[in-house]
């Protein structure tokens, strides 16, 4: 757990002095065998939701996702039921999600980038609490699942998972659960609120803003998004508590990055050490950066190697 406090004025985060940072657990399709759990074995046929954001990597994901269709009923159609929701605008995948979980749905998979992924993980939870059916029984629970179609797509990075459409309709035949972790963030006057990947403040919270101006460049977006982000930025001194421990004060910080996952901006590999089963977010802090020094070491924080530079610090 992470708490964190802003001196002055400017920050991009939610309107609240302190946040607070810790992670949960919620159970997700996986294609690993081990500690893993399989979907009931009766004979009803599973329920899965599958919600599509068609305006994905500039309509790249709509046009991708009516070729696999085809498909994904062949393989699933026979033991699925197979429901397609359509979102249609920001915010839309929270709503849907919600629903499906109460109406009891055995799945919900995020067909799309890592901003489908988000709210449909936002949509797992409701007042500071995991959404239930109010259709099945109590021991019901409705597992999360993804078709990375996105632009960057930093999630399924971090899971080793392929840019194959047919392999992440292979996951969800398959049907088998882990535990994964999921990062909460609360604040003295704002809702809580769940990232599965990676929680980003300052800097590069503006840089994915801008980045969304770029998106005909594809990954080259989230550069550009930085670059942009630069002009007219103030690094800014922070108070920050890890744990238990004291606070500490962070003096010219240009960005701080909670990763429950490795990646973000289209493979940059910000906080190397992270994984969504340990428990554990990794904190990288960068500290009294400009243009320049993202231009010359780009490389190392695609790498995962500038955790040795010496105005970046991680905690975990």
């Amino acid at each position: 757990m992470m708490m964190m406090e802003a001196f002055g004025r400017g920050m991009h985060v939610a309107a609240a002095s302190t946040m607070v940072f810790r992670s949960e657990l919620q159970p997700m399709m996986t294609p690993e065998p081990v500690g893993s759990s399989s979907f009931s074995s009766s004979s009803r046929q599973r329920d899965l939701v599958f919600i599509v954001n068609p305006r994905g990597c500039n309509g790249k994901t709509g046009r991708q996702w009516r070729k696999i269709l085809p498909y994904l009923q062949s393989r699933l159609g026979k033991e699925c039921n197979i429901l397609e929701s359509i979102t249609s605008g920001p915010c839309h995948a929270i709503d849907i999600t919600r629903e499906a979980i109460r109406e009891g749905a055995d799945a919900v998979v995020a067909v799309g980038g890592d901003g489908t992924l988000h709210e449909v993980v936002n949509g797992f939870f409701w007042a500071g609490k995991p959404v239930t059916s109010q259709m099945k029984d109590s021991t019901h629970s409705t597992a999360l699942g993804l078709i990375p179609l996105g632009t960057g797509s930093d999630f399924a990075r971090t899971l080793h998972w392929k840019d194959d459409p047919r392999e992440a309709i292979e996951r969800v035949a398959r049907g088998l659960r882990s535990r994964i972790d999921i990062g909460v963030i609360s604040g003295e006057s704002c809702e809580n609120h769940y990232f599965i990947n990676v929680a980003d403040i300052h800097l590069s919270a503006k840089a994915g803003f801008y980045a969304s101006r770029y998106k005909s460049f594809g990954k080259l977006c989230y550069v550009l998004g930085a670059l942009h982000a630069f002009m007219g930025h103030q690094n800014q001194d922070l108070r920050i508590k890890f744990n238990e421990g004291e606070w500490e004060t962070w003096p010219q910080v240009t960005t701080v990055c909670i990763g429950n996952a490795k990646y973000f901006g289209g493979g940059m590999k910000i906080t190397p050490n992270a994984t969504p089963y340990s428990g554990n977010l990794e904190v990288v802090i960068v500290q009294n950066f400009k243009w320049h020094d993202f231009t010359l070491k780009l490389q190392k924080l695609y790498n995962g190697t500038h955790l040795s530079l010496e105005n970046i610090s991680a905690r975990s």
